[in-house]
Parts: structure tokens; sequence; C-alpha cells
């Protein structure tokens, strides 16, 4: 069982664009997704689709960080 503030830094680090990558570029979830229970991952996905929706309302291009990131792996391998 997590303390409301570890359970409140779990779900802020959900909400980040950064997915850690296996060796072969894979995208996995959070580390921090897996020590929440079901109601911490509701809570962790409400919140970071409520950040993303701020971030591209201050994107010049209407994009958010997690837009932006995918954006990056597809040009990065469009240039390989």
């Amino acid at each position: 069982m997590n303390t409301a503030d570890e359970r409140e830094a779990l779900i802020e680090a959900c909400c980040s664009a950064h997915r850690p990558r296996t060796p072969h570029a894979e995208l996995r979830f959070h580390p921090a997704w897996h020590d929440l229970d079901a109601a911490g991952r509701a809570e962790a996905a409400d919140a970071a689709y409520a950040l993303r929706k701020l971030e591209a309302a201050l994107d010049a291009e209407g994009l958010s960080s997690t837009a932006r990131a995918v954006l990056g792996v597809i040009e990065a391998r469009d240039r390989a």
C-alpha cells in the first residue's frame, strides 16, 4: 500500500510523456503504472488526458508532448 505522497508521485510519473523502451525500441508502460492499484491507474489516465489537452492548447501546432514524442519516433524511423 502506498502513502498518499507516494501515490501522488506515482500518478505524476505516469503522466509524463516518457515511456521506457526495450533494446528494440518497443515502448513499455511507465514502471510507476505497475505500482498503482486500479483506482490509481484510472486517476493517472484521467490526469494524463487532462494534461495532454492543456499541452495541446498551449502548443502553436496544437500538439501534446505525447504527440511530439510519437512524431519524433516516426521521423527518426523515416530517416533511418
